[in-house]
């Protein structure tokens, strides 16, 4: 029988001015994103929807989800198959296209996550893993949009003694 998880934080908005939603330009975008136990992260719409540049904005949260899925696979794969991985950053990008009437939707995601391994002889095992890593994220695979990879893999510097 399969599992099921449920997920779930609070959203509360922050940013009555004083008049609420009276006028467009009237109240701030402003939110908090919280959970038992855990900081508050600040969000906002995206600065070209009247939102803070100093918070997170939805968008981005969308696509630092895909990479942090992405990542927490490739790196239980990288243990599972013996691939020592001794650093991972990534900078993704994602690309939303905005419609009429003020919708719109995400058309991709390029993850281009940077790889370190522990010796040269695990390149090729850790690059053979970001295709299994992004059939097997949640996320990705939730998604309606294609999510791209444009990974990097080198080993970590020999010390010489």
């Amino acid at each position: 029988m399969a599992r099921t998880h449920r997920y779930t934080v609070d959203v509360s908005w922050t940013g009555n001015l004083g008049t609420g939603t009276s006028g467009y330009r009237e109240f701030s975008r402003d939110h908090e994103v919280s959970g038992p136990g855990k900081p508050v992260l600040p969000g906002s719409s995206d600065p070209a929807f009247r939102g803070d540049p100093s918070r997170y904005n939805p968008e981005e949260l969308l696509v630092a989800a895909l990479s942090q899925c992405h990542m927490l696979w490739f790196l239980h794969l990288a243990s599972a198959n013996g691939v020592v991985v001794t650093g991972y950053t990534d900078h993704p990008e994602g690309t939303m296209a905005e419609g009429r009437g003020g919708g719109g939707e995400f058309t991709e995601v390029l993850l281009r996550p940077e790889v370190t391994v522990a010796e040269p002889g695990m390149l090729a095992g850790a690059e053979g893993l970001h295709e299994q890593a992004h059939t097997l994220c949640f996320i990705a695979r939730s998604v309606n949009f294609p999510v791209h990879h444009q990974p990097s893999t080198t080993a970590a510097a020999v010390s010489t003694g």
